[in-house]
């Protein structure tokens, strides 16, 4: 399938590994050009050796995006670099920081948000206006069914829900101007150094557990399987899904009311 985006610009933040570097490489086999943003360098070098055997022009940029103004100076790189406007954006920034203490202080309930919602929100200010006037933009949150259901740390469930959220409302906002704004919601997903790599050493019979009762399809969900389908959502077919949420989880979620 031709998802007619051959020769676009994406951004891609959190990309040196696990989903996000699954979805720069699924980017690159269709054609898309790409600024990978990662905190570590040798896992760019070696997405960047990887992705090059697919052509177009790639970059990777080594840089921590939490400091503030951290979210305009990647974008001054970006125009120096000579890389055109950017026509997709794939926030895949996110994780619970270590953070599972629901009393935890305000300052790590600031880290959590900031990580998972304030720089997807500030990256999206300074750059889907450029979208709009263009008349055309794909924008890809990378949420979690944390956000839907009450399960994971309560910190990361309800800045991940902020983002779901976020992402219902401001995709009708932009709409009418040719940008779609959807989210993915990731179940268990077994990536190389992950969680669930190092539960299947450590905690065998709790992974076992885990598989049986709350995995209907009875296995972890792989990178590519949700970069396959983020690709669709940055494409030139995906024009109706205006604020769409998407759980894609192998059955894990029980709630009814994923849009």
């Amino acid at each position: 399938m031709d998802l007619k985006i051959a020769g676009r610009h994406a951004l891609i933040t959190g990309g040196g590994r696990g989903i996000g570097r699954a979805i720069a490489l699924s980017l690159a086999r269709e054609g898309v050009n790409t600024t990978i943003v990662a905190r570590t360098q040798s896992d760019l070098d070696s997405l960047m050796d990887e992705i090059s055997a697919h052509g177009g022009n790639h970059q990777g940029i080594a840089m921590d995006l939490v400091p503030d103004g951290a979210p305009q100076t990647l974008l001054s790189r970006i125009e120096k670099s000579g890389f055109s406007d950017m026509d997709i954006v794939v926030h895949n920034m996110g994780g619970t920081l270590g953070i599972t203490d629901p009393y935890c202080s305000i300052e790590n309930w600031r880290r959590i948000y900031r990580f998972n919602f304030e720089i997807a929100v500030e990256l999206n200010t300074l750059i889907v206006p450029g979208m709009q006037k263009r008349g055309w933009g794909r924008v890809v949150h990378n949420s979690s069914i944390a956000s839907m259901e009450n399960q994971g740390p309560v910190t990361y469930s309800a800045i991940k829900a902020a983002l779901t959220a976020y992402t219902r409302s401001f995709g009708g906002v932009v709409a009418p101007d040719g940008v779609v704004v959807s989210a993915v919601l990731p179940g268990a997903i077994y990536t190389d150094g992950g969680y669930w790599e190092t539960a299947s050493v450590e905690r065998a019979d709790h992974v076992e557990k885990f598989l049986a009762e709350r995995q209907r399809i009875g296995r972890f969900g792989l990178p590519e399987e949700i970069a396959n389908f983020v690709a669709f959502l940055c494409s030139d077919l995906a024009t109706f899904n205006t604020g769409s949420i998407i759980p894609i989880d192998g059955g894990q979620g029980r709630g009814y009311f994923g849009q």
